[in-house]
């Protein structure tokens, strides 16, 4: 089969950083789907892993976590598929990923795809999709808070995480939803597309963000009961103190060195400080791992019912060497807003 990998962790300018391969095709185990591939997206997780990860004993490394396509075979155990479906998963990080023609995928990690949507569009949406959701229920647990209004906070919420997260944050009748957008006051038309995904405010993360908060709380706004820092957190941490209410949650997904949060802050309000790692059900096999299947059944409905916007910025063209790199390329530059999806 074809697919794109690496033997070297090299700067993507480098001309072996990426390269085309021919390759076996892969062999499904007993709970896998053996699955055709014919859309993937490109994820900010696919840099760094490129960046870090040696290719072991000479094996070319293949990445990719985002992908939708047809089911070619099916192991021994797998229930509730047949060949020939449209799944959509966001595999496992240890496993060679979608930048390839064949792909070996746990069914327990897979749903169906959207009826309603092309591959490009659903190919932009399972690793963001599954990393909003488990910040939102698993790790925040906003839906066991009804009892009374609260808000969340999000942080950099124009991302494709925060761009899903206040999607499924405003199906919550009880959160009142405060987003954070970098210059505010000079980007209406994004201000506008973050209120249109769910955030009822819009607050400016390069200024301090407890006074913007508190002003809004002085017009009614319910306390923050839940946070979502999706990136810069040591920035924020002590904004983060500040804002919110006794015994809340802080869930974040950022990269930091370690020592960059003083954890005792957390302490004279009994808050609670969560990790979510979207691969951590299928790394470690849990015992919950079908949910991660559950619910990208579940945000597939959605998707079917008009409910849901997938967060595709661009095709950029076939999934091949020259392409990735591309993709790569513009990811490490900064300045991508979106997703960027290839096809075959």
């Amino acid at each position: 089969m074809k697919a794109v990998g690496y033997y070297q962790s090299l700067p993507i300018s480098a001309p072996e950083s990426l390269i085309d391969l021919t390759l076996p095709e892969p062999q499904p185990g007993p709970r896998d789907l053996l699955v055709e591939v014919r859309a993937i997206a490109v994820n900010p997780v696919d840099v760094k892993v490129r960046q870090r990860r040696p290719s072991p004993d000479g094996q070319a490394q293949i990445l990719g976590w985002d992908g939708v396509g047809v089911v070619r075979a099916l192991g021994a155990e797998v229930k509730g598929f047949a060949v020939g479906d449209r799944v959509w998963w966001a595999g496992e990080i240890t496993r060679p990923g979608s930048y390839a023609e064949l792909q070996a995928v746990d069914h327990r990690i897979a749903a169906h795809a959207p009826a309603r949507w092309t591959d490009a569009r659903a190919a932009a949406l399972p690793l963001t999709g599954i990393t909003a959701w488990e910040l939102l229920f698993d790790r925040l647990q906003v839906q066991q808070s009804p009892e009374r209004p609260v808000s969340l906070l999000v942080t950099a919420a124009a991302g494709g995480v925060g761009s899903i997260l206040l999607q499924l944050a405003r199906k919550q009748p009880h959160l009142t939803v405060i987003a954070t957008l970098g210059d505010a006051a000079s980007r209406p038309e994004e201000v506008a597309r973050l209120k249109a995904l769910g955030a009822h405010h819009v607050i400016d993360h390069r200024q301090p963000l407890a006074p913007q908060v508190a002003a809004l709380q002085a017009q009614g706004v319910p306390p923050v009961r839940h946070i979502a820092s999706l990136s810069h957190t040591p920035q924020h941490f002590a904004d983060f103190i500040a804002l919110i209410e006794p015994q809340g949650r802080l869930a974040m997904i950022d990269d930091f060195e370690p020592g960059a949060l003083d954890v005792m802050l957390l302490k004279g309000k009994a808050l609670s400080l969560h990790w979510e790692m979207m691969f951590a059900r299928p790394l470690h096999q849990t015992h919950d791992i079908a949910e991660q299947g559950r619910l990208l059944a579940q945000l597939a409905q959605w998707a079917d019912a008009g409910q849901l916007q997938s967060t595709l910025s661009e095709v950029l063209g076939p999934i091949d060497a020259k392409h990735l790199k591309l993709a790569h390329e513009r990811l490490e530059s900064g300045h991508t807003q979106g997703k960027l999806v290839l096809e075959y």
